[in-house]
């Protein structure tokens, strides 16, 4: 009793775990940068009153790069994350306005 029909199917998913094995790797990784932003983030808005723009845009699209990895991994989805998507692009800002720098180098607080 050979069925030849689920033999692709298993090499997928033989090849999908060890895709999900890999992505596990890069979980960690960038769940320990998320967490070093989010302490860069507190310390730049403790000292200049304001969260830091491109902090704030990175770290959504790390937090939405660590959703795709989730979809990925409980199968809801067949794409694969970043490398083999676009990075995801971060959302417009829900929260506090971002610290902005004057024009000539003065510091302004929104």
């Amino acid at each position: 009793m050979n069925d030849t029909k689920n033999a692709p199917k298993y090499e997928s998913l033989v090849l999908r775990v060890l895709w999900m094995l890999v992505f596990l790797l890069v979980w960690q990784v960038a769940q320990l940068v998320l967490g070093g932003l989010v302490l860069v983030q507190l310390v730049y808005r403790v000292v200049y009153g304001a969260p830091n723009a491109g902090l704030m845009n990175f770290g959504d699209s790390l937090s939405l790069y660590l959703a795709q990895i989730g979809r990925f991994g409980s199968f809801h989805t067949e794409q694969k994350p970043w490398p083999f998507a676009d990075w995801p692009a971060p959302r417009v800002p829900e929260g506090e306005a971002p610290y902005v720098q004057g024009a000539k180098g003065e510091e302004t607080k929104p």
